[in-house]
């Protein structure tokens, strides 16, 4: 159902089965998946791509040009994947010549009053608490939980299935698999409540946390501890994920156990 009430510009590409509320704005060059829900008062600027049966909650907005004084007017992106629930006031800026996109995956749940700013890169399965906010380029992989207030520095990356408690400034890359507090952040343990959720097994969760034990808290520089992994920790998935990812994070890990 599209009110009449909502102003939809005639170019825009609105698929079977939306639903426009009244008052809502849905600008040119802005594309609407099957099924999805548009609230009141939302605003679907330019460059949106929303997909499939997602929710667009009042105030959203949704592909505002990037607040980066080095942007010029390229045509770029903000893309919401299939599933996806944007809840009221949060804002979704669209890319810059760096990647010309930004990007929500499937299934993410982002709730209210949270930034995603030009050029950032979120997964599918993500979910955001209330006023988290990203900076520009940050990249968040999949299944990533970041409490409310979470504060995310640029280019920072956010490993999968990991957990950021609430308040936390992040400014080092956080790993994957990982629970993740305290000022600075610092390594805290395992996400295993996560993992176990998802369907690691015990087996799995407890070789993911030998490797973190050596890389965090046997006291090992980050150099030695993936040597040692590497030659030391039973092959799997998970193991190779956390050496990429560590061997990948040229700006630096977070920090490990901190006895003070």
């Amino acid at each position: 159902m599209i009110s009449p009430q909502a102003f939809i510009h005639p170019n825009a590409k609105i698929g079977p089965n939306v639903t426009v509320e009244p008052f809502a704005t849905i600008y040119d060059n802005v594309e609407i998946g099957e099924g999805t829900w548009v609230g009141p008062n939302a605003v679907l600027m330019s460059g949106a791509r929303i997909g499939k049966f997602c929710k667009i909650f009042p105030g959203a907005v949704i592909s505002a040009i990037p607040q980066d004084l080095k942007f010029a007017g390229e045509e770029t992106t903000a893309i919401i994947g299939d599933n996806t629930t944007i809840r009221e006031f949060v804002t979704v800026n669209r890319g810059t010549k760096d990647r010309f996109y930004t990007k929500i995956g499937n299934n993410c749940l982002i709730m209210a009053y949270c930034h995603v700013a030009h050029d950032a890169v979120i997964g599918n399965n993500v979910i955001l608490a209330n006023s988290v906010n990203l900076a520009g380029h940050v990249t968040i992989e999949d299944y990533a939980i970041l409490e409310g207030i979470v504060a995310v520095q640029q280019f920072v990356i956010i490993g999968a299935h990991s957990f950021i408690t609430g308040g936390s400034l992040v400014r080092k890359n956080v790993p994957p698999y990982v629970k993740a507090a305290r000022e600075p952040l610092s390594y805290v343990g395992i996400n295993s409540v996560g993992l176990r959720r998802r369907g690691f097994t015990d087996k799995q969760i407890l070789e993911i946390e030998d490797i973190y034990r050596t890389i965090y808290v046997r006291g090992y520089n980050v150099s030695n501890a993936l040597s040692i992994v590497e030659a030391e920790a039973p092959q799997s998935d998970a193991k190779v994920a956390i050496l990429d990812f560590i061997r990948n994070s040229t700006n630096g890990i977070m920090r490990g156990v901190s006895t003070t």
